[in-house]
Formats: C-alpha cells, sequence, structure tokens
C-alpha cells in the first residue's frame, strides 16, 4: 500500500511566488469596499493553475464571477499599519501592499473582496496593467472571487 501525504497548507513555493495588489472601489450597492487581487508571478512554473485553485480551496472556496461570492473564513489581520492574508495551514502570511485609507478602509467595514487571478502578473505591473488584467481574467473567467473578514 502506498500513502501520499499532502500538507494541507498552500505549498511555500507558492506563498513566496505570489504577487498583490490593493485599492478601494465603489460596490453596486455605492458603498465603499476594499478589494485584494492575489496573482502568481510570471516566475514560478510547475501545475501553476491547479496550485492556485488549491489555495482557493484552502481559503474556503471561492467562485467564479457569474456565482454567489462566498464568504470565507476570518483571513485578514490588522497588526499596526499592516494587513496581512493568512492562509490555513501555512505558517506564513502574505503581507499585503496597502496605503492607509485602504487599511482605514478594511479596518471600519471588517471585510474585504479578493480576487485570485489564475493566470500569471509580475508584482510590478502598472495601474493599467492591472486594470487591463482583470479585464482580460473576467472576459475569460479566469477570477475567482471571494469575502474575506478581519473579524
Amino acid at each position: 500500500m502506498t500513502v501520499i501525504l499532502t500538507p494541507p497548507g498552500p505549498e511555500l513555493r507558492l506563498l513566496v511566488s505570489l504577487a498583490s495588489w490593493t485599492w478601494p472601489a465603489t460596490g453596486p450597492d455605492g458603498r465603499e469596499v476594499a478589494h485584494i487581487l492575489i496573482t502568481h508571478t510570471p516566475a514560478f512554473t510547475g501545475p501553476v493553475e491547479a496550485q492556485m485553485r488549491r489555495l482557493s480551496d484552502n481559503l474556503g472556496g471561492l467562485t467564479g464571477a457569474r456565482e454567489i461570492v462566498p464568504e470565507l473564513d476570518r483571513c485578514l489581520q490588522i497588526v499596526g499599519g499592516r494587513v496581512l492574508l493568512h492562509f490555513p495551514g501555512a505558517s506564513r502570511r502574505l503581507r499585503l501592499p496597502t496605503r492607509p485609507d485602504w487599511t482605514e478602509l478594511v479596518a471600519r467595514t471588517g471585510e474585504a473582496f479578493l480576487l485570485l487571478g489564475l493566470d500569471p502578473l509580475p508584482q510590478s505591473a502598472t495601474a493599467v496593467q492591472a486594470d487591463a488584467y482583470l479585464d482580460a481574467a473576467l472576459a475569460a473567467d479566469r477570477l475567482l472571487f471571494g469575502r474575506t473578514r478581519t473579524r
């Protein structure tokens, strides 16, 4: 008999290759909403899509754009002026790039919408490139969505 042990959390190699962006935007109901985009960098190799989908499952199961956005477990943590994203089962937290207004929004509302991109985007991408990425990924159904909380 052969037993394959799979670690409960995401692979460390994937975690260190993640790129992230944060921004505030107005939601459909007119409220200001915090957003987080997580992608992998082009340098990450291997079964990338499978790893990103496993990361989605690890966070609680993100969904496609045409489905109801699930409420994920409490994954966000505010420490001083920093916001960290916790992946259950992982020993490391992802430090999100933030600005004071975005951190204050997350602290006030206690939530953020998480977008997980299945295609690569370098951390050096400009706002214009990130917008183009979001448009293309949404049109191709290559984004997964979830709502995460601090409390």
